[in-house]
């Protein structure tokens, strides 16, 4: 069963066969506009349970995804600290890919008292247990970037049906006219994983009957070395030369994709889609290596979840309902409360105004020695 998203007035409006973009500045003042950010005020119902004091236990999956351990961690401690006032702390756990790890550290929080869960989980559906050992302890659990199974009390990750029709109405823009033609291979991501269904949900409304879709293929774990191996068998069944383009769930496997090919001879590789705007991923855009990324906004996702678990904690249910104005259905619970951001594809043409804007990265960083030449020609030079 996969989650279901209803969007309110306030969340963008998925325009169906367009997918449209927004630019990071539109995406900022979208939720500015919903009172996502700053939501609390003087008019907010007062008496919180807490006067700041507080611990907020952060668990996040892998560290395969550059974003997890460079943003999404330092950003929410970030974000905590200056909503308490100092005084509320972060106790952050990373379970490197394994669900067994992350539910020893979701139990040992659990067992610390910390007053709130904010949990990126490895299964949605194991980690439902632990969340349940929570509720039981009145913990609240907020789900983060991946909305996990269980008595959750809200949601905070991107509009990610959209990632998937960006990722595909991209592929359609770089095959062109002839697309119908062309041999698409799909790469998608970890079966586990309830955001892989709805990338995917949203790639096939814009790919279906538009392309040939000659390969598919889950990847365990979001592995790039599963990705690899899983290319390397598409390139043996369709051919190298035949293959007109990958749909790539996110950056990791697009660089395993990208290694296949390179191996198997091509030199002209064809457009390869990924997301999560790892810096190794801009600079493979930047040298033309591959197509394009989904940049979602890691200083919103990780301002609106701490936000939220804050909120959640001080019993500020005025702050709370403004921040999550959408609802999302998980296997076990409906009308769960979320809070979605919108999504930006990034190419050649708008990485200045994209992540060198949000300055996530810099220009001197993604222009190494190895990119100079590119970044010249693209007019991103430090």
């Amino acid at each position: 069963m996969n989650p279901r998203t209803t969007r309110t007035a306030c969340t963008p409006t998925v325009a169906r066969r367009t997918a449209r973009v927004l630019t990071a500045a539109a995406c900022t003042l979208s939720l500015s506009a919903c009172g996502v950010l700053g939501a609390a005020g003087p008019d907010d119902d007062a008496s919180p349970t807490h006067d700041g004091e507080m611990t907020v236990g952060l668990l996040l999956p892998d560290k395969d995804t550059a974003r997890f351990e460079k943003f999404d961690h330092p950003l929410i401690k970030e974000r905590v600290a200056a909503l308490t006032d100092g005084k509320g702390k972060v106790v952050y756990a990373n379970a490197e890919g394994s669900s067994e790890k992350q539910s020893e550290q979701f139990g040992k929080l659990i067992a610390d008292g910390v007053d709130v869960i904010v949990v990126n989980a490895v299964d949605a559906e194991a980690v439902a247990a632990d969340v349940r050992k929570a509720k039981d302890a009145d913990i609240p659990v907020i789900a983060y970037d991946r909305l996990a199974e269980g008595p959750i009390d809200a949601f905070v990750s991107h509009d990610n049906e959209l990632v998937g029709e960006v990722q595909g109405r991209a592929v359609l823009d770089a095959l062109g006219e002839e697309a119908e033609a062309e041999k698409v291979v799909m790469m998608n991501g970890a079966p586990a994983d309830p955001n892989t269904a709805l990338f995917k949900k949203g790639a096939l409304a814009e790919l279906d009957g538009k392309v040939d879709i000659v390969a598919r293929y889950d990847t365990r774990k979001w592995l790039p070395k599963v990705a690899k191996e899983n290319m390397r068998e598409a390139i043996k069944k369709v051919g190298a030369a035949d293959i007109a383009a990958v749909y790539s769930a996110n950056d990791g496997m697009a660089g395993a994709v990208i290694e296949a090919l390179k191996e198997a001879g091509v030199a002209e590789l064809p457009p390869v889609t990924g997301q999560d705007a790892d810096l190794a991923a801009v600079r493979r855009i930047v040298s033309g290596e591959q197509y394009m990324t989904v940049y979602k906004s890691f200083l919103l996702e990780a301002s609106g979840a701490a936000e939220i678990a804050v909120a959640r904690v001080q019993d500020r249910s005025i702050q709370f309902d403004a921040l999550a104005r959408d609802r999302v259905d998980s296997p076990t619970r409906k009308d769960i409360p979320a809070m979605l951001v919108p999504v930006v594809a990034v190419t050649k043409d708008n990485i200045k105004d994209t992540v060198i804007l949000d300055k996530v990265y810099t220009a001197e960083e993604i222009c190494t020695a190895q990119y100079a030449q590119a970044c010249e020609s693209v007019d991103l030079t430090p």
